[in-house]
């Protein structure tokens, strides 16, 4: 299986090398995109053998092409020996993964740490926005526990188990019940708080599990170690540094924190039910000490969360092998300790102690929503000082894309919190009247749901109008794109549209603009009328106007709704996404897009593929060229393009100069250089395409995703692809030519063309001139 390693010399990358007689070979490292595929269909050949790595991810070649470096058959010195690197078994695979859907707003959290705007010489700048999303996920986590203590503490065991009539429609809550259970052992009300709390501590344990568990399968592949060559400056883009991929001591530091921060929510919300009866007149005086012992502890390790997380960020500049000392690693343990005395303290027997009302979380949701929305808007103002330094035209809202995708993913989980919560207390009070239900703040964000899918559908609707008018304004450039084709409306039609929805992913910048603006205020207005009326929606419109009162009757009960619905759908496809292809290639480009950055904000986030992929590639390609001295053209499509030019800001300069760049669907400018200015912008794009030996880009008017690169000189950018390739039958073409869209870049005689020049450049020993005149479109 591991033949290719047989012909490699001994030695590390930068070990000597042995080069057998420089035969020429070229190599085609094949790089798939979203939706995966088969080594088969990449290599067009059913016989294929995997030369290295393992079922997660591997390099595959045909059967005949295994020893081609040493081979004497002409053809391996002719055209280029093809070679396919498939990673999508680090993206998909069984069903389970579509659990991963639930951590949605940590990845979108995770993904504005990214979304930075370029500047130069603000580093504490840059380190202040680091620092107040790094914040902001924190109480993501906190928001996430404190909603499963909602769910498991207040709703079940404080509300509905001390409630008769809900306890009674309820039999598995009958032993919690002092009524059903005639005052057993666990009816008290802090015992019952104490088992409940089993719930969002198993949840805490298990993002803590998962976290450090992917951690060995995808983020501990090492990079390449390698000392700097002569001359050799930094580049403009951080993906280039040794320690970008490698960010083990800090998802170690931030999974510490967070995961105390989860122990230490449960132990409070447990804790501070004890106390708060503890401090009532007449409590006794022992217990009301040791629950203000317990606060203060709590408050302290608290503390100590915050500082660990502001602590430091990420270290690119070298490979950070080490980790923090014992007082992080230990944290975790220290919470849990604490959460152990909060269990112990609120279970001991109190006489008369009665649950009534609920707990109290208003304060806590409160809190968390204000802290949220403070941190977005001074998040906005320091990436609006970022861009003012150094201006970049393409950044998305002026350099807010970053702000924008936070607030969306505080969004996100203020909406799952009280969506789910609505939807159990619903769910256990059949009459309605029975328990006081969840914090009013929890059903205020759950009504907001329905008018915001209100401003959605607007939007939708434009977007759809602009479709309309695009696909109108595209059927006279398709008459010019075939000069010499007796027209079919139906058939111009089609094309046109397809070009016209192509062109909608550049709105998307609009739509995430105003589905922010309009979260945050309907956020504040939430948390405004929550904390001024203290009453349900429903209750708060009472006694005024009856449309008014119908209104928020109606979205009290939709949002409850429609969160549940929400919920499952999003399983459900989360699931067909990762089993269907079809749909995968759908939705794929977004969660791929996520799931690409290393964990940095929050290390509960799904796992980064990339920091096992780029290591793989950089790995081959700095080895092969070494050992072979033999000629690389590195093939990219879609999100591969992304991976393979990750991989070559990683090699050596003297390695990048022996490695040619084809990508084709790319959309490392359309989405990764608006949205990521800081590591894809046009200063990152122009060293690459000065540094590897060439570089071309394949693009077509109705790929959504891919796109040119815009560079200086229009060097790397062909002119757009025809699709289709022919309009009517052709002798060619006898049947009627499919638009391909994104895929199948393959099958235009272009791709061979371009392929064919690039390896004509590339010399073993000498990279050639870059003047060569540029090609003739298709």
């Amino acid at each position: 299986m591991e033949r290719a390693q047989e012909h490699a010399s001994t030695g590390g990358p930068d070990g000597p090398a042995t080069r057998p007689g420089e035969t020429g070979t070229a190599l085609e490292l094949l790089v798939h995109g979203v939706g995966g595929t088969t080594p088969q269909e990449m290599l067009n050949d059913p016989r294929t053998e995997r030369i290295t790595g393992d079922d997660i991810a591997a390099v595959f070649r045909r059967a005949d092409d295994v020893d081609a470096e040493n081979s004497t058959d002409a053809r391996h010195r002719g055209g280029p020996v093809p070679e396919a690197y498939v990673w999508c078994n680090l993206t998909s695979g069984n069903g389970t993964r579509a659990l991963w859907l639930l951590l949605l707003p940590f990845m979108v959290v995770n993904l504005a740490h990214w979304m930075r705007p370029s500047a130069h010489g603000r580093r504490r700048t840059v380190r202040l926005y680091g620092l107040l999303v790094r914040l902001t996920g924190l109480t993501l986590t906190v928001l996430l526990v404190a909603a499963a203590c909602e769910v498991a503490l207040d709703l079940a065991a404080w509300q509905c188990a001390g409630t008769p009539a809900c306890a009674d429609r309820h039999s598995w809550l009958g032993f919690l019940s002092p009524t059903v259970s005639n005052g057993g052992w666990w009816s008290s009300p802090g015992r019952r708080l104490a088992l409940a709390s089993l719930v969002p501590t198993a949840l805490t344990v298990l993002l803590w599990y998962l976290s450090r568990r992917t951690w060995s399968d995808y983020e501990s592949q090492q990079p390449i170690v390698r000392d700097p060559e002569p001359d050799e400056v930094p580049g403009p883009t951080a993906l280039g540094r040794p320690g970008f991929w490698y960010g083990r001591r800090l998802v170690a530091r931030l999974r510490a924190a967070h995961t105390a921060a989860g122990l230490l929510t449960v132990a409070a919300a447990v804790g501070s039910a004890a106390a708060r009866h503890d401090r009532e007149p007449g409590g006794p005086a022992v217990l009301d000490t040791l629950g203000l012992l317990l606060e203060a502890a709590l408050a302290a390790c608290a503390v100590a969360v915050v500082w660990v997380v502001c602590r430091r960020g990420r270290s690119e500049k070298r490979l950070d092998r080490e980790l923090d000392e014992r007082f992080v690693r230990r944290l975790p343990l220290v919470a849990l300790v604490l959460l152990a005395l909060a269990l112990l303290y609120a279970g001991w027997e109190r006489p008369g102690w009665q649950s009534s009302g609920r707990l109290p979380g208003d304060a806590t949701f409160g809190g968390l929503a204000l802290a949220q929305g403070l941190l977005v808007i001074v998040l906005a103002v320091v990436a609006h000082a970022l861009h003012r330094t150094d201006p970049d035209r393409r950044a998305v809202l002026r350099g807010l894309g970053g702000p924008a995708v936070a607030m969306l993913g505080c969004a996100l989980g203020g909406v799952m919190s009280g969506g789910v919560s609505q939807r159990v207390s619903d769910w256990l009070d059949g009459t309605g009247a029975s328990i006081a239900g969840p914090p009013v703040l929890l059903t205020w964000q759950a009504s907001v749901i329905p008018p915001l899918l209100v401003v959605l559908l607007g939007l939708f609707g434009w977007l759809a109008h602009r479709a309309w008018q695009l696909a109108r304004a595209e059927r006279d450039a398709v008459a010019r794109d075939y000069p010499d084709e007796a027209m079919d409306p139906a058939r111009t039609r089609r094309i046109a549209y397809a070009r016209a929805m192509a062109a909608l992913t550049d709105r998307g910048p609009r739509i995430v603009a105003v589905t922010s603006g309009v979260t945050l205020l309907l956020g504040a207005g939430a948390l405004v009328g929550a904390l001024t009326t203290d009453e349900t929606p429903g209750e708060a419109a009472h006694g005024t106007y009856p449309v008014l009162h119908g209104a928020a009757e109606t979205a009290q009960a939709l949002g409850s709704w429609l969160i549940g619905l929400g919920f499952l759908l999003f399983v459900t496809w989360g699931r067909r996404a990762y089993k269907d292809a079809a749909a995968r290639r759908t939705i794929g480009i977004l969660w791929d897009v996520g799931t690409f950055w290393p964990r940095a904000a929050h290390p509960f986030a799904p796992p980064c593929y990339a920091e096992r992929a780029v290591p793989d590639l950089t790995w081959r390609m700095a080895t092969w060229t070494r050992v072979t001295g033999g000629r690389l053209v590195i093939s990219g499509h879609s999100q591969g393009s992304v991976l393979a030019a990750a991989a070559a800001w990683q090699l050596a300069p003297s390695a990048r100069k022996r490695v040619a760049l084809l990508t084709y669907g790319s959309p490392l400018e359309r989405l990764y250089g608006r949205w990521f200015p800081a590591h894809f912008g046009p200063a990152a794009l122009s060293s690459l395409h000065r540094d590897v030996d060439c570089w071309r880009n394949l693009y077509r008017l109705t790929d959504p995703i891919g796109g040119p690169m815009r560079l200086p000189g229009d060097q790397v950018d062909h002119p757009p692809l025809k699709d289709p390739l022919a309009y009517g039958r052709t002798d060619l073409l006898p049947l009627p030519a499919p638009i391909l869209g994104h895929s199948d870049y393959q099958a235009d005689p272009v791709f061979a063309e371009e392929r064919r020049m690039l390896l004509a450049r590339l010399r073993p020993g000498v990279p050639s001139p870059r003047d060569t005149p540029e090609p003739p479109a298709a």
